[in-house]
Parts: structure tokens; C-alpha cells; sequence
């Protein structure tokens, strides 16, 4: 099936119409959001409302690195609360991150930065601003906007689609996408998982066994860095509840 991203072969057709021949190979693929050749998953995130979820931003950025695309963490709404968009950051040191306002125009030249001359993906939860951010890209695009609801302080879907757009000032395209609150993990296993946490990767080799998963074995390099306040208690609970549930998926 055709997916936001690909590079076809189009055989042109009456009237403006047409149909595709083929689907060139993809250099890789997201499901959901469901689009195809990237260079960089732009992870937005709110530092006021609605509430980060922080789980899913894990979920996400294990996938992108699974699939080689380069992750930034975007902290947007800077402007409402920029003591708690440090506090998000602090989870997430070893990734880039900009932090943005797309009320203020603050942080808009860093976000250029980003995504010149790239294919992106904007990916996070309804009503964090991803829409806003490209709007504030393009003084040219206007695109619908939504916010909370105040009964659940949730997004209100308004992107209804992933969409392609071509930034021309940045030679770049941007693929604003649908607000989500689930993600598949996909056929991800278990000793794999430890992998794409990237704090975990500066003690590789120092465990007891190879094999470590960084849970109940002993002289466990990663639990030692934990117990030092060297790595986020807070990632490292989400990395057992996540190493909890592919167990659960493969049983």
C-alpha cells in the first residue's frame, strides 16, 4: 500500500488525474504515524497542557531509532511554563531538543534548523501544537487548529491525516500527522529493548552477563548507574513496565 513519504512511478493521465506504477524501496518506515522515508521524527511535546505522556514519547523514540531516523525531542509551549519544559528535558538529555513557542515565535529559527533540506515527521499527542509549529514555519499555511477540551484537558483531533508538505524557504518537507495516544512496539523483544535506551549504552559490557537485561540480574552495570543518580529513575520504571509488556505480548 502507498504511504505519506514514498517515491513512486506515476504514469500521468487525462484531466490531472493519474496512477501509480510502482512504489520505489523505501529507506525505512514508520506504522503510525504512517510514513516513509524520514530523516528525523520531530517528537513534540507540551510544556503546559495537555500533560506529557511519557511513556509514549519512549515508545517513539525507540522506534525511531530502530528504524534509523534521527529523533528530536521539540518542547513546545516554552512560553506557558519553561520551568517544566527543563524538567521534560532533563529525562531526555541524551537527545537534541529545541525548545519552542509556536504562540511566541520563540525557537522557530533552532526548529528551521532541524529541518532544512530534510524530510520530517512532526509525531505527539493531540493538541501539543504540531499544526501551530507549521504554521509558524510558513507565514503561507494556515493550517486548521484545535486545542483542549476542557471536560478531559485532552487534544481535540483536527488533523485528520498524515499530510506532505513542501516547505520552500527551507528546501524541506514536513509531514504534519494526526495526534495519537497508543503505539505498537511491533515485533520488538525483550533483550533487545535495553539497546534504545541510550543512557544504558555508555555501561555496554560492564554487566555480569552479556546477556543483561538490566532487571533482576546481579552486578548489573545499568541498576549501579540507577542507585548513583546517574540515570532517570523515572525512564528507568517506564523501560520495566515496557520490558513488562513484550513479555505479556509473547505469551
Amino acid at each position: 500500500m502507498p504511504c505519506v513519504g514514498d517515491y513512486v512511478e506515476f504514469e500521468p493521465q487525462s484531466e490531472g488525474y493519474g496512477a501509480i506504477e510502482d512504489i520505489l524501496p523505501r529507506k525505512n518506515q514508520l506504522v503510525r504515524p504512517a510514513v516513509a522515508n524520514i530523516d528525523s521524527v520531530i517528537l513534540v511535546v507540551s510544556a503546559d497542557k495537555p500533560d506529557i505522556d511519557f511513556l509514549l514519547c519512549d515508545k517513539l523514540l525507540i522506534q525511531a531509532d530502530r528504524m534509523g531516523i534521527h529523533p528530536v525531542l521539540a518542547i513546545n509551549k516554552t512560553d506557558l511554563n519553561k520551568d517544566n519544559a527543563y524538567v521534560i528535558n532533563e529525562q531526555y538529555s541524551y537527545y537534541d531538543t529545541v525548545y519552542v513557542s509556536a504562540l511566541e515565535h520563540h525557537g522557530i529559527e533552532d526548529l528551521e534548523d532541524v529541518i532544512r533540506d530534510r524530510c520530517v515527521c512532526l509525531a505527539g499527542q493531540s493538541a501539543v501544537g504540531k499544526s501551530s509549529l507549521v504554521n509558524a514555519l510558513s507565514e503561507e499555511l494556515q493550517l486548521k487548529t484545535g486545542g483542549l477540551s476542557k471536560k478531559s484537558e485532552r487534544g481535540k483531533h483536527t488533523t485528520r491525516q498524515a499530510e506532505l508538505i513542501y516547505l520552500k524557504d527551507l528546501n524541506a518537507y514536513i509531514v504534519d500527522t494526526p495526534g495519537f495516544s497508543m503505539f505498537d512496539m511491533g515485533d520488538l523483544k525483550k533483550e533487545e529493548l535495553g539497546q534504545y535506551y541510550r543512557e544504558f549504552t555508555e555501561y555496554a559490557g560492564e554487566c555480569r552477563f552479556s546477556s543483561c537485561m538490566h532487571d533482576q540480574e546481579p552486578e548489573c552495570a545499568v541498576k549501579s548507574a540507577l542507585e548513583a543518580g546517574e540515570i532517570s529513575a523515572e525512564r528507568y520504571d517506564r523501560y520495566l513496565k515496557l520490558l513488562n509488556l513484550i513479555g505479556e505480548r509473547k505469551e
